[in-house]
């Protein structure tokens, strides 16, 4: 089973930063991307920021220019550097992998659990 693990949530005051970090364990045969997701209440899930093996990125419209996504293969880790926060950042994230956790199987999405993030003076 694979498992996606994230930390880094809180609450902060608007043009304030915060950076989330997510990790992978379990079986893993490789990872093909790893993403953040948001939901705030009474919108749907949205897709904040994407970023694939070979390094290429998608960004909200709403977050170009505010935040920041990484990647280190090595530790199965996603990242997300938020900055300049507004109140409509406010959600809860969610980790996102689309992953093979073996040879024979084909590729799956995975989730976190989820951490809040309040924005608010």
């Amino acid at each position: 089973q694979v498992q996606l693990v994230e930390s880094g949530g809180g609450s902060v005051q608007p043009g304030g930063s915060l950076r989330l970090s997510c990790t992978a364990s379990g079986s893993i045969f490789s990872i093909n991307a790893m993403g953040w997701y948001r939901q705030a209440p009474g919108k749907q899930r949205e897709l904040v920021a994407l970023i694939s093996r070979d390094d290429m990125t998608v960004y909200a419209d709403s977050v170009k220019g505010r935040f920041t996504i990484s990647r280190d293969n090595a530790k199965n880790s996603v990242y997300l550097q938020m900055t300049s926060l507004k109140p409509d950042d406010t959600a809860v994230y969610y980790c996102n992998g689309k992953i093979r956790p073996s040879y024979w199987a084909l590729e799956n999405d995975y989730w976190g659990q989820g951490t809040q993030v309040t924005v608010s003076s």
